[in-house]
C-alpha cells in the first residue's frame, strides 16, 4: 500500500465565525455523529463520543472570555448533524 497525502484521514473540519469582531472557530472531530430528534415533548441529542467531544468543545468555545453575548452556531441536518436531525442552535446569552 501506497502513502497518499490525499487519501489521509482528516482528523478534524473547522469553521470560523466572526461575531463584533471576535473570531471563533468551531472544530469537528473527525468520525463526529451527532443526531437530534424531538421524542414527545422532549428533544434527544444522541452522538458518539466523537460527536460529544465536538459538541463540548462547540459549548467551550461559546462560553469563552471576550465572545459576546448573542454569538451562536446553527447546526442542520446535513451541516453538522446526521441527515434527518431537528435543527439546533448553541446561543451564549448573558442576560438574566
Amino acid at each position: 500500500m501506497t502513502s497518499d497525502s490525499s487519501s489521509a484521514p482528516v482528523e478534524k473540519t473547522q469553521v470560523m465565525a466572526v461575531t463584533d469582531g471576535v473570531g471563533l472557530v468551531f472544530a469537528w472531530e473527525a468520525d463526529a455523529r451527532i443526531e437530534v430528534r424531538g421524542l414527545g415533548g422532549e428533544v434527544v441529542i444522541e452522538a458518539n463520543a466523537e460527536g460529544l467531544r465536538t459538541l463540548a468543545r462547540h459549548l467551550l468555545v461559546l462560553a469563552g472570555e471576550g465572545v459576546p453575548d448573542g454569538s451562536h452556531l446553527h447546526l442542520e441536518d446535513s451541516n453538522g448533524l446526521e441527515d434527518g436531525s431537528l435543527g439546533l442552535v448553541l446561543e451564549r446569552c448573558d442576560d438574566e
